[in-house]
């Protein structure tokens, strides 16, 4: 299975941290957000990666080169100066992605989400990991009915940033749009699961929200 990172975002909220640096350079504990995820991912055993760039790409080039140093091979899709936002992003990636089920991770969560390259997806289109609703979400992305996460009935969670995901849904997608719309039409067709991850999540949105997964990350 091979595995996708969402590195395009331009992370307005994290200016003027991120006018000079891309956001998944940032440090989290001792390391940058996109370095955790790809040594989770070469620990798990994925052999490949792939990661979307735009703003200040080339800096995250730079940084992890053909991601031999952590023994995992590394490639890019670059989207320009102008990011094509998630689902956009993954959609002008599919030359690179192949045809077959492949883990998506955005590149400005920290969290220990295990990454499992053997899932398979069974008659669903993508199977999603859900966290429990944060302050700075409080209403939650999806309804525990919508996901089919039948164990937690009448409640809503935030979507975590990861998935497995059939890539033949952005086959006919050519233009720049959010995950979420491709999201809502799995919903549509009921062909999307889910799991609850209870574990400490972060998404390193805000600068308040980088220094918590901070300090949390150098006390662990």
């Amino acid at each position: 299975m091979r595995a996708m990172i969402l590195a395009a975002g331009r992370g307005n909220r994290l200016r003027p941290l991120t006018d000079k640096l891309p956001k998944p350079l940032i440090k989290v504990g001792k390391k940058t957000l996109i370095e955790h995820h790809i040594h989770k991912l070469a620990r798990a055993g994925f052999e490949s990666v792939v990661i979307n760039t735009a703003h200040l790409g080339e800096q995250i080039r730079n940084h992890i080169g053909d991601g031999s140093k952590y023994n995992i091979a590394a490639s890019y899709s670059d989207e320009g100066e102008q990011a094509l936002e998630t689902g956009g992003g993954i959609s002008y990636a599919l030359p690179l992605l192949g045809e077959k089920p492949l883990l998506v991770i955005s590149a400005d969560i920290y969290c220990a989400i295990p990454f499992v390259p053997q899932v398979k997806l069974n008659n669903k289109k993508m199977h999603l990991f859900m966290v429990e609703t944060p302050e700075h979400n409080p209403q939650g992305d999806f309804s525990s009915a919508e996901i089919n996460l039948k164990n937690h009935p009448d409640q809503s969670f935030t979507y975590s940033g990861i998935a497995y995901i059939n890539p033949k849904l952005f086959i006919h997608e050519k233009r720049s749009f959010p995950l979420i719309d491709t999201i809502r039409r799995c919903i549509n067709e009921n062909s999307i699961s889910a799991e609850l991850f209870t574990g400490k999540w972060f998404d390193v949105g805000t600068g308040s929200r980088l220094h918590e997964a901070n300090k949390y990350a150098l006390c662990n």
